[in-house]
């Protein structure tokens, strides 16, 4: 079973800069597909970015662009890069692996875009 921490939020204005990352720990992350997914009070959590176990990568259309996701198998680490913040993006931020074996969350970090 694998612990997932995130890290990198923060207050930031807009037409910002934010490197979100995600520390695993208890098993590898190159058995997982890895993801990050994000929150507001008002919304249902959704999907942000993912990559696969095979490095291919899917965005939602409102981060197309903007948002990079990477993984560093050998530091077990995977990297949410947000560019051009908008005010739209604020949120938590969840990191999420999943395989076979089950789905995996990490407690979330707050983004909050605001001048």
């Amino acid at each position: 079973q694998v612990q997932l921490v995130e890290s990198g939020g923060g207050l930031v204005q807009p037409g910002g800069s934010l490197r979100l990352s995600c520390a695993a720990s208890g098993s590898s992350i190159r058995v997982y597909a890895m993801a990050w997914y994000r929150q507001t009070p008002e919304k249902q959590r959704e999907l942000v970015a993912r990559i696969t176990r095979s490095g291919s990568t899917d965005y939602a259309d409102s981060v197309k662009g903007r948002f990079t996701i990477s993984r560093d198998n050998v530091k077990n680490t995977v990297y949410l890069q947000m560019n051009s913040l908008k005010p739209d993006d604020t949120a938590v931020y969840y990191c999420n692996g999943a395989n076979y074996g089950g789905t995996y969350w990490g407690q979330g970090t707050q983004v909050t875009v605001s001048a």
